[in-house]
């Protein structure tokens, strides 16, 4: 899950306030084509075949850039700038992404008519009617672009209410990391549960020369809420009872879940809470850390020898379960393009361009940083962590797709760090989120 910060979301995706609409996330890499800022040398062209629009027209896109989301923002950029259609893509941390989608989301008139966005935040912005129902071009041009192809389970993600609201176009999941040249000289095999991953990293601690051998993001301004997510994921239990509609933070999964996530805190370094992803990554770059569990999309990067000396040592595994269910501590994020509802660019035309972003040509290049919508592109063959992915999608848990999930995420967040740094008890730390929670609740319910 990503996280908005700072007006926006958090969890087992990311979400934003009410009036505060999210994009996806993640690092820092380059836009491409015509209209960009930077080169088009790693652009797919695709086929993009549309109806020329009478009159030239200017398409911003928003998109933030990554290994993972960059071959289907440069390839539509690239290949649909043509008969008389600009594409214009700006470069994009995570911060600016987050900033940039509130703006333009929130007038009448938006500066950008294609988003990148994801399937946690998508229930918020549908909800305040934000984005554009695409069902209607879906039936209308889904035969054309092969749409069919693409996993019902990532359409279903950026659905809302039984509509869809967003193409998808990749997906990420937890994958765990870990050298294999430690584990194979200590005799030791990749953990499956949580028990497991306290001995391996004990014995890591005091026999492998590695003083804090696990290294998990857990940044109390963002991540930390989408590892308590997946922890309570993992033991079976939704923020929110799916039937009652009475949040969950008051059950005895949600006080194991504060439990199991302490319990991993003395293999981890001391400044873990400030820790995103991308000092996870340099964790294991450096050789500071043997384990980490992190997206799939940062896998890519150790594999990179450049990076790291030890990029041949890395192999890949899905993540263990908290306690030994089939539900594996893990979180399914789903990207893809949605059209703003407040874009005054034909919606027809912009249909046809995010459509051609998500073809077979663009999804294959971007494999192994990403993990395309289009089946069938991720394969043993094509990524060396593919079994991971494979295995870990499939057991991720299921998604909570209703408006109040971003909010609880963000507006809990900072209870989950107090508890987790022992500034709160367990107890105390519940009965503050359930607090939360249930005035959030009460509002859709009134």
């Amino acid at each position: 899950m990503r996280m908005y910060i700072g007006g926006a979301a958090a969890a087992r995706g990311s979400r934003p306030l009410v009036v505060a609409l999210g994009l996806a996330v993640v690092l820092l890499l380059a836009g491409c084509g015509a209209g960009s800022r930077t080169p088009a040398a790693t652009a797919t062209l695709v086929p993009c075949d549309f109806p020329p629009p009478p009159s030239s027209v200017d398409v911003n896109v928003l998109a933030y850039n990554s290994s993972a989301i960059d071959p289907f923002t440069n390839s539509m950029v690239r290949s649909c700038s043509r008969d008389g259609v600009v594409l214009h893509h700006e470069p994009v941390d995570y911060a600016g992404q987050a900033q940039k989608t509130i703006a333009t989301l929130a007038g009448r008139f938006g500066t950008y008519d294609i988003l990148e966005t994801y399937g946690f935040v998508v229930p918020q912005q549908a909800a305040t009617g934000k984005l554009h129902p695409l069902d209607d071009l879906v039936a209308r041009y889904g035969a054309q672009f092969d749409l069919d192809r693409l996993n019902p389970a990532m359409r279903e993600a950026m659905s809302y209410d039984g509509t869809l609201y967003g193409i998808p176009m990749q997906a990420q999941m937890f994958v765990m990391a870990y050298r294999r040249d430690v584990f194979d000289r200590l005799g030791l095999t990749p953990p499956r549960t949580f028990a497991e991953l306290r001995q391996v990293s004990e014995r890591i601690q005091r026999d492998g020369g590695i003083r804090y051998p696990l290294a998990l993001p857990l940044l109390a301004s963002s991540d930390l809420a989408t590892a308590y997510d997946a922890a309570l994921g993992s033991l079976g239990t939704d923020y929110v009872d799916r039937r009652t509609g009475r949040p969950n933070f008051d059950t005895p999964q949600a006080a194991e879940a504060f439990e199991q996530l302490r319990s991993l805190v003395p293999y981890m370094d001391p400044q873990v809470t400030t820790f995103a992803q991308p000092a996870v990554q340099q964790q294991m770059y450096n050789g500071s850390a043997a384990i980490a569990i992190m997206f799939s999309g940062r896998m890519k990067d150790l594999t990179e020898v450049d990076n790291s000396r030890f990029a041949a040592d890395f192999a890949f595994a899905p993540p263990p379960s908290v306690a030994g269910g089939d539900v594996l501590y893990n979180t399914l994020s789903v990207d893809g393009w949605a059209i703003p509802e407040n874009t005054d660019v034909d919606k027809d035309l912009l249909f046809h361009l995010v459509a051609a972003s998500v073809g077979p040509e663009s999804s294959r290049a971007a494999v192994p940083g990403a993990f395309p919508a289009r089946e069938g592109m991720v394969t043993p063959d094509s990524s060396p962590f593919a079994r991971a992915q494979l295995e870990s999608i499939g057991k991720a848990s299921p998604p909570e797709p209703y408006p109040w999930t971003s909010r609880i995420s963000n507006e809990t967040r900072p209870v989950v760090a107090d508890v987790l740094a022992g500034r709160t008890t367990i107890p105390d730390g519940q009965q503050r989120m359930q607090e939360i929670a249930t005035a959030i609740v009460a509002e859709y319910r009134r």
